[in-house]
């Protein structure tokens, strides 16, 4: 029994570290989302050119530490906690929705794509705004859930 709650603690302390990496990359992101809302998309220096780059390896890094790390356990159906794989079917696939519109603009303003047209950059900012924000509820109501499931467990 001891060795159980041993390896129980060690999985949650694991999961514990992948919400702390995803949450550090979710605050770097959202900073950066507003700094590049100041693009000049008419004439982008190269300064900001260099800042939409860091700007989508951060949204790929992002959407990456929720995918290869927190999800991975519930896309593989290895989340034993029901109330916590219950909720991972409300949320999982809106959370996923989000993930492609992330990926898509992040095709279109890849830096390494020299045709980019940045005349739609603020436009679809704003609706990458938009579907991060969903994206940000769905993963709070989610780690609450983890938290909340993992407190009635050690208690």
């Amino acid at each position: 029994m001891a060795e159980k709650r041993k390896r129980l603690k060690e999985r949650r302390g694991q999961t514990s570290k992948l919400i702390e990496h995803m949450l550090v990359e979710r605050h770097q992101l959202l900073a950066l989302l507003l700094q590049a809302s100041s693009i000049k998309a008419e004439k982008p220096s190269d300064t900001d050119l260099d800042m939409l780059n860091e700007f989508c390896q951060v949204l790929v890094d992002y959407i990456a530490a929720g995918h290869f790390g927190l999800y991975e356990r519930i896309v593989k159906k290895k989340e034993r906690r029901k109330s916590v794989a219950d909720m991972a079917v409300q949320v999982y696939p809106k959370i996923d929705e989000t993930t492609q519109i992330a990926l898509s603009f992040n095709e279109k303003y890849d830096p390494d794509n020299a045709a980019t047209d940045l005349s739609l950059l603020h436009e679809e900012l704003s609706g990458l705004g938009v579907a991060l924000t969903t994206r940000i509820e769905m993963e709070d109501q989610l780690i609450q859930q983890l938290f909340e499931s993992t407190e009635s467990v050690q208690a």
